[in-house]
């Protein structure tokens, strides 16, 4: 198995002028959703396959709420509708994984917070089914943890990506661990992941996205890293390391795009005019491969990069 040196914590700005050297991704193009009135699609899972047919799910909400939902999307004439009959579920920011032959999937839920008057308090919850119209919901994460996720390990094991924040995580660092089945994963787990040290300063923050099971057993990570600027204005840059399961080491982050490479559209609010937040990944077999974006809060697109997983198969 490939060996992975321990992380070199390095700044957005760092990973930003390391990027400026690479190939840059190329054919950005806007997912066209329809069907849900004047709402916005954004933070999207990658597509995935369910009885046949390729769905996408995605957060939907009014540019002046942070109440979503999140509906399953299919495509029609080249746009993609909500597929008739499919639940749709109150949560923010889908993702899936396939376990045990199961799809997976979750997303953010908000409520009232418990001490602060007029806050939200948010937390993840994951569902499972064969199919999408047989999805129950069967775990949640703690209180205030947002990009939690799952992958099924080469062995049949699970490992478990947690964001915790404040006492542990900070702004939000990214924990590691590994369970033997779905039923073990529960709020003491996921608070006693340790976390994968020295990714992150202390005023910037990050998290997983998506995590997929490499050729040789690592685990190739997609996620998101961020910082405010002086201003208070939010920058989410899309990147991926690499982790070994079976020892907790893993690769320097990389950033894989940023927002100039996609197309301008809408922004939510003015703070968040830079923020790619990376859905998912789908890998080609021709060395490239597709990320799924939200961007700015308000919109969804992909762009085709150099598939960044190939380096940690090689």
């Amino acid at each position: 198995m490939t060996v992975l040196t321990k992380g070199n914590v390095k700044t957005c700005e760092q990973l930003l002028a390391e990027f400026a050297s690479k190939s840059k991704p190329a054919n950005p193009e806007k997912i066209v959703f329809s069907g849900i009135g004047e709402q916005d699609v954004y933070n999207i899972s990658a597509p995935f396959e369910d009885e046949g047919e390729l769905v996408i799910a995605g957060r939907v909400e009014s540019r002046d709420s942070e109440h979503s939902n999140v509906y399953f999307f299919v495509k029609q004439n080249g746009e993609w509708v909500p597929r008739a009959g499919a639940p749709v579920l109150e949560l923010q920011d889908p993702f899936f994984t396939k376990i045990a032959g199961e799809l997976v999937l979750g997303g953010v839920q908000i409520f009232p917070h418990p001490t602060l008057e007029g806050a939200l308090g948010w937390r993840t919850v994951f569902y499972k089914g064969t199919t999408i119209s047989e999805l129950q919901e069967f775990a949640k994460g703690p209180d205030g943890m947002k990009d939690l996720r799952l992958v099924e390990l080469k062995d049949g094991s699970i490992g478990v990506l947690t964001r915790p924040q404040g006492e542990k995580g900070g702004r939000g660092k990214i924990g590691w661990t590994r369970i033997s089945s779905l039923s073990e994963l529960t709020i003491e787990v996921i608070n006693e992941a340790p976390l994968l040290e020295g990714q992150f300063i202390e005023d910037e923050w990050g998290g997983a996205n998506e995590a997929h099971l490499l050729a040789n057993g690592l685990v190739g990570v997609l996620g998101h890293v961020a910082s405010f600027d002086n201003e208070g204005n939010r920058h989410y840059y899309p990147m991926v390391f690499a982790l070994n399961p079976e020892t907790g080491e893993f690769s320097d982050i990389e950033l894989i795009a940023t927002r100039s490479q996609f197309l301008p559209g809408p922004s939510k609010r003015p703070d968040l005019i830079d923020v790619v937040f990376s859905g998912g990944l789908v890998r080609g077999s021709d060395g490239k491969a597709v990320i799924y974006a939200g961007i700015s809060d308000a919109e969804a697109q992909k762009i085709t990069i150099v598939d960044p997983f190939l380096q940690y198969e090689r």
